[in-house]
């Protein structure tokens, strides 16, 4: 009886048996090659959203980037563009003069869109800490000390001032209520607001040095 031929296939001339180790050799070759394929796609198209982000880049940080010219126009020109048909092929080309970054321009163009990113949170953050600040040194003598600890530079004259001020313009506690029970805010003087600016101003000088820890504030009693 005839010996059934092995299953299998040529390579260049060699027959590969299957389920050989040379079957299994190629196998994986080839499967790291789609793996390859597959990462190059992945890229490619991260890239081309990078590109697309970079769109709604502000002009100081895009200036500082200091793309290529040509990633310049074609970005510009991708703005311009509203047909839906003409704006994909042009993001397409975009993606394409991405590809040609090195890693410390793409690096660059994904901070500073982090950076734009974290400026509203910032702000916020920023505008909490110094309601909060005013609030407690309007409230608690103890706070201006706490104050005085974490911003020795401020100007304490001025800030003595505006506290005085801003408790002597307050209501007192009982037309306060009566006032917020008739659907009514409680007054504030100027010196209420101008606290607020100059905890604000001091608090953001400090964040353009350092980042403000959020637990950097007074402790409520």
């Amino acid at each position: 009886m005839p010996r059934k031929p092995k299953k299998g296939y040529f390579v260049k001339g060699q027959f590969i048996a299957e389920g050989s180790e040379l079957d299994l050799q190629l196998k994986a070759e080839l499967k790291g090659t789609d793996s390859s394929k597959t990462d190059l796609k992945r890229e490619s198209d991260e890239l081309q959203d990078l590109g697309h982000d970079l769109l709604t880049l502000r002009s100081d940080l895009f200036e500082r980037l200091q793309l290529p010219e040509t990633l310049v126009l074609a970005l510009a020109e991708a703005r311009r563009i509203t047909n839906f048909e003409g704006k994909r092929r042009q993001m397409q080309y975009v993606g394409k003069l991405m590809r040609k970054l090195d890693e410390d321009a793409v690096q660059a163009a994904r901070d500073a869109l982090a950076e734009q990113r974290s400026g509203p949170a910032r702000e916020t953050l920023l505008l909490h800490q110094a309601e909060h600040w005013r609030d407690q040194l309007i409230a608690h003598d103890q706070a201006l000390a706490e104050w005085i600890a974490s911003f020795p530079g401020a100007d304490m004259q001025q800030l003595r001032a505006l506290i005085r001020q801003a408790r002597k313009d307050a209501l007192p506690e009982r037309e306060a209520a009566a006032a917020q029970s008739h659907g009514q805010a409680p007054r504030k003087g100027r010196a209420y607001r101008d606290l607020f600016t100059l905890l604000r101003t001091q608090l953001a000088e400090a964040a353009a040095q350092a980042p403000i820890p959020p637990g950097e504030e007074p402790a409520d009693d």
